[in-house]
Order: structure tokens, then sequence, then C-alpha cells
């Protein structure tokens, strides 16, 4: 329809032509062609322009609407390109681009999703067989010997209350991750508080001939704002975490340095380090750089501590920094606001 219409028109403009050129000078004729051309050319501009360009340009529009729905940050970049046609390609291209990220990004959560769930079967199955294996043993017979009796219920009620420590941990983690657990922030002493960690620790590390080092002077006060009972949960995690992978007859240093506005903790030890590519997934849950290790190997933590330190300390609006070469050592640190003098 929109072709016999074009067709139509430019041939009654040449029929008009036709019909006075013959009465018309030369240059009459000239300015006659000339307006003849010019007729023809807006009449197919002005046509593409009212009914293919426009709905080109309200396509685009919507691209536009679309766009500011999916995605928080907008491309201007083709906001003032004349061809639409280019325009949306190029506008087509970038979605496309940006859904097989999303995509990519969904394929890597499940599969992250996958080995969590590997990794929670795994951590439940050890604690529930081996307390189903020790009251098992007892109803088949062993119950009669007191002594036989006694070491597998203390061995079952072990494997529970581990059993107990990482479904609570998969809770507080799932409640730091949705934001449900609300840090209690006071001021506290980090140094008071780093003494506290160093009574708790010190008789495990003693047991590995490992010494734990407070660099700080007992006087010196580091009067910082937080959740005192997290940042507690968080030196005892990075410290323990360090017994249990350094080595025997080794060091662990507990530091903190104020800043400006910050004072910086720091966790250092000389056990044989983490190499590279395992240094951006040590907080992820259950990641473990040895994967032949065991839960009694590794003293028996719910492969929790990590992750949940790490939720905690960006729950402090702050991140935590690891600093290692493989035999040379590992370092954490990470910030807390000072309480204002």
């Amino acid at each position: 329809m929109i072709a016999i219409f074009i067709s139509v028109m430019v041939a009654l403009i040449i029929t008009v032509f036709l019909a006075v050129s013959p009465y018309l000078e030369f240059k009459q004729r000239v300015m006659a062609l000339a307006l003849t051309f010019s007729a023809c050319f807006l009449l197919v501009y002005f046509s593409y322009e009212a009914l293919i360009f426009k709905e080109i340009n309200i396509i685009y529009a919507g691209l536009e609407k679309f766009k500011r729905k999916e995605f928080k940050r907008m491309s201007s970049k083709f906001l003032f390109r004349p061809d639409p046609l280019q325009r949306i390609k190029d506008e087509i291209y970038l979605l496309a681009e940006r859904n097989q990220k999303e995509i990519e990004e969904l394929k890597r959560l499940q599969a992250m999703r996958r080995e969590f769930l590997a990794d929670v079967s795994h951590e439940l199955k050890t604690p529930i067989f081996a307390a189903q294996g020790f009251i098992h043993t007892l109803l088949d017979g062993a119950m009669d010997d007191e002594r036989v009796r006694d070491k597998f219920l203390q061995k079952a009620a072990r494997s529970l209350d581990g059993l107990d420590t990482l479904v609570q941990d998969l809770i507080t983690i799932s409640q730091l991750e949705k934001g449900v657990l609300q840090m209690k922030k006071t001021h506290f002493d980090l140094n008071e508080l780093g003494h506290e960690v160093w009574e708790q620790l010190e008789g495990k590390a003693q047991s590995r001939n490992i010494t734990i080092h407070l660099l700080n002077a007992p006087e010196e006060g580091f009067e910082v704002i937080g959740d005192r009972g997290r940042i507690k949960q968080v030196l005892i995690n990075l410290i323990d975490n360090a017994i249990k992978y350094g080595k025997e007859n080794g060091n662990i240093w507990l530091s903190f340095l104020d800043g400006k506005k910050k004072t910086t903790i720091t966790v250092q030890d000389d056990g044989p380090g983490i190499p590279k590519e395992h240094l951006n997934r040590i907080f992820e849950r259950f990641y473990r750089i040895d994967k032949s290790r065991t839960r009694d190997v590794t003293g028996g933590g719910s492969g929790l501590g990590l992750a949940i330190s790490k939720h905690i300390v960006e729950a402090h609006r702050s991140q935590i920094a690891v600093y290692s070469e493989v035999g040379q050592g590992t370092t954490l640190k990470f910030k807390l606001t000072k309480t204002k003098v």
C-alpha cells in the first residue's frame, strides 16, 4: 500500500513536469526539473520518516524502557546517532552481551549451589553416621559393658555436638547473608578483647607447640565501635584457623594499629602459606585448600568459620584482606572504626 502511494505520487509529479515543460524556456525547464526532484525526494524521505523511522524509534524507546527496568546503569552511547537502524542494532548487541553475562553468572551460581549442597551433605553425614554407629553398637550388646558404654556414649555426644555446631553455623551465615542478624555495636577495647581470645586459645595452640604473640603492650588502649561478641568470634576464627593449618612449633602474631579514623587488626602466622589460586576462595563455605583433609584433621570445625568472619567484617563496613605466599606464612587484616574522642 505504501509503495503504491509513493509510486502514484511520483508519477503524478513527473506527469505534471512533462506536461508543462514544452511551454517553458530552458532555464525554466531546469528549475522545474529541480523542483520535481526536490518534491520526489521530500515525498520519499517524509514517507520513510513517518512510516519506518518513526516505528523504529518507537521500538528503540521500548528498548530504553526495558533497559531502565532491568539494569541500573543505562548506556547513553547511541542517543545522538542519526541512523536509528544502527542505534537499535548496537543496543540489541549490548543487551545480548549483558544477558549472556547474566547467563554465565547464573551458571556459575548454579555450580556453586551444587557444590554447596554436596559439601553440606558430606558435613552432615559425617557426624550423623558416627553417632549412629556408636549408638547401634551399644544397642547390639555393648551396653552391658560399662566401660565401653560410657566411651561410646561420649563419642556419640561429641559427634552430635559437632552436628549442632554445624547447624548453628549454617543458620548464622544464612542470617548474615540475608541481613537478618543485626550487629549490636558498642564501644570496646580491642586490646582487652585480644587478651581474652589469647587466653581462650592458648591451650589449643600449645597442643601443637604454637606460640601466640600479642604485639601490643597490655596498657595500650584501642577503643573501637563494633559488635564485641561478633568481633571476638572473628578473632577466634582467624587465630584458630592459623593454629589448625599452621606448622608445629610455629608462631602467630596478633596486633592492632591506630590510624586517623580506623584501627587495623592483623593476624599473622609463619605457616605453609596459601597458593595464589586459592586466595580468592578461602572465604567460601566449606572450601578447603587440601581436599584430603578431614574434619578430624582440621580439629572438628564446621568449615564455615572464615565465611562467617567475612560476613561479620562486611557488616562492619570493612573487608578482610589476605596476603600470603607459599612457605612464607599468611597475613589477614581488617579495620574497625575508632571511637571518637
